[in-house]
């Protein structure tokens, strides 16, 4: 008999990624885009120019509300875990918080009118975390679903491109809608009632459509399995490519889904410190969400205060919105044939450039800010949907040499750092504002910024997001997955 080695097994093949399929996960991004751009547009606002709430205390409480979403994030990640390991679907808790958010979101934005500003804040605090809360329920599976619909690499982008082309949608609805919403009833009181009820129910519908994705894992060959059948032969080859050490296998009292709060952290820290390249794209990811959720938290101070119109808070979404639609499919198309880590790079770039150039308002605000906010929005939505479609790679490098079974601790793990980057850049905000003399005022009051306050503004929209993306770069050069990682399963 022969000596040689038996050949090695066939790669299986990815399931078809149908177009129903596709367009029903997409969806699920206008839940997701609406809470993201919303609260981080008009919330801080809201504190200080319709409850008479300090600039600091109003950052505080953003980052109060999305300090919960950290402690609550990784424990979310690990029912979804067990969920999909005791029914096959992710689907349970993803249905449970697109069904109570319309709710909380309207309430958080139902502060009685003549409430004193620190009940307000109390009211507002509490209504927030609740609305988190429920998000996360969401989420969190959410994020998880792309690495066990397909493990094919370019699959992935594809699913990924079209939920950032909703993404963009979302963005756009919300951002440029939630303000006409608010001036509709003409009190802002009742606008922000409005706003919150209307905004709440198309969050919860987009959630509610993407849940059936989730159903269909349980009918669909999952990636984080396949990824395991060969894990053994694929291991070592995967870990010389990118430099890591040598896999090891979880044991009982490793991160193991499915117990107390206690491992459910536990699960969330093995994810990172096991990873190298989810360490280098979280934390690449983080720091740009810190950059864009400063630049969005702005945006209604820089319309106010800087271009002289509420209003022109909406044209600065269409801006950035309008070119963002039409670059999402040609940065997949771009990451196809440089990779995505590239692509990705090259998206950081040009976003950086684009906010520095807003600096000019420090001396000539107008019109031309539009010009540079929609460079920003072309390269905005590479930076979205390349390290959303590089996330399921790690999941499944991951898969490959520790088991499957564990998406959701990536998941849990990646959603607390976005949502605590852009928590952070509303609390950079606030600091900003209350470090250079911003005036508070309640509902319908006049009130006059200083100029400091006003440099403040600009300052938050243009030079700091610039040097936290600039930052970024430096942490994206520890990604070293490439397609040839992905790709080869076996040796």
């Amino acid at each position: 008999m022969s000596d040689a080695a038996p050949p090695a097994s066939p790669r299986p093949t990815s399931p078809d990624l149908g177009r129903a399929t596709i367009a029903r996960y997409a969806l699920g991004s206008i839940g997701t885009g609406g809470f993201a751009t919303l609260p981080g547009l008009v919330l801080t606002y809201y504190l200080t120019d319709s409850l008479g709430v300090t600039a600091l205390l109003a950052g505080v409480i953003v980052t109060a509300a999305k300090v919960w979403d950290v402690i609550i994030d990784p424990v979310v990640g690990a029912w979804s875990d067990t969920d999909l390991a005791r029914h096959g679907t992710r689907r349970r808790l993803m249905l449970v918080g697109a069904l109570a958010l319309p709710v909380l979101f309207a309430l958080t934005f139902a502060v009685p009118p003549g409430l004193a500003p620190a009940a307000g804040a109390v009211w507002v605090l509490l209504s927030f975390m609740a609305t988190a809360t429920a998000f996360s329920l969401f989420q969190v599976p959410y994020i998880a679903l792309p690495a066990e619909l397909t493990d094919g690499y370019d699959a992935r982008t594809r699913l990924l491109t079209w939920r950032v082309v909703v993404l963009t949608v979302a963005i756009l609805l919300f951002g440029a809608g939630g303000p006409v919403l608010r001036r509709l009833t003409g009190d802002p009181t009742t606008g922000y009632l409005l706003m919150g009820i209307v905004a709440g129910v198309v969050i919860g519908l987009g959630m509610l459509i993407a849940t059936g994705v989730a159903a269909r894992t349980s009918r669909t060959r999952s990636a984080m399995a396949a990824a395991g059948t060969s894990a053994a032969e694929a291991a070592e080859l995967i870990a010389t490519s990118v430099g890591e050490e040598a896999p090891r296998r979880l044991g009982a009292d490793a991160s193991t889904p499915g117990g107390g709060a206690r491992d459910n952290f536990r699960a969330a820290g093995e994810a990172l410190r096991r990873s190298r390249p989810f360490r280098a794209l979280l934390a690449t990811f983080v720091l740009q969400a810190l950059a864009t959720g400063l630049m969005l938290a702005g945006a209604q101070y820089l319309a106010t205060w800087v271009l002289r119109s509420e209003d022109a808070v909406t044209l600065l979404f269409v801006a950035l919105i309008a070119p963002a639609l039409l670059a999402a499919p040609a940065w997949g198309v771009l990451a196809r044939r440089i990779g995505k880590e590239r692509a990705f790079a090259g998206a950081s770039v040009v976003f950086a450039v684009a906010a520095l150039t807003t600096v000019g308002a420090l001396w000539a605000p107008g019109p031309w800010l539009y010009g540079s906010v929609a460079l920003a929005g072309i390269a905005y939505a590479g930076m979205q949907s390349l390290p959303m479609a590089m996330l399921p790679d790690v999941i499944a490098h991951d898969a490959a040499r520790h088991g499957p079974g564990r998406a959701g601790a990536f998941g849990g793990v990646w959603t607390a750092g976005e949502t605590t980057g852009f928590a952070l850049g509303a609390t950079a905000l606030a600091v900003v504002l209350a470090s250079t003399g911003y005036v508070e005022r309640m509902a319908g009051a006049a009130a006059t910024q200083p100029d400091s306050a006003i440099a403040g503004i600009v300052l938050s929209f243009s030079v700091v997001p610039a040097v936290l993306v600039a930052a970024s770069l430096v942490t994206l050069g520890g990604y070293r997955l490439r397609r040839g990682d992905i790709e080869s399963r076996t040796p």
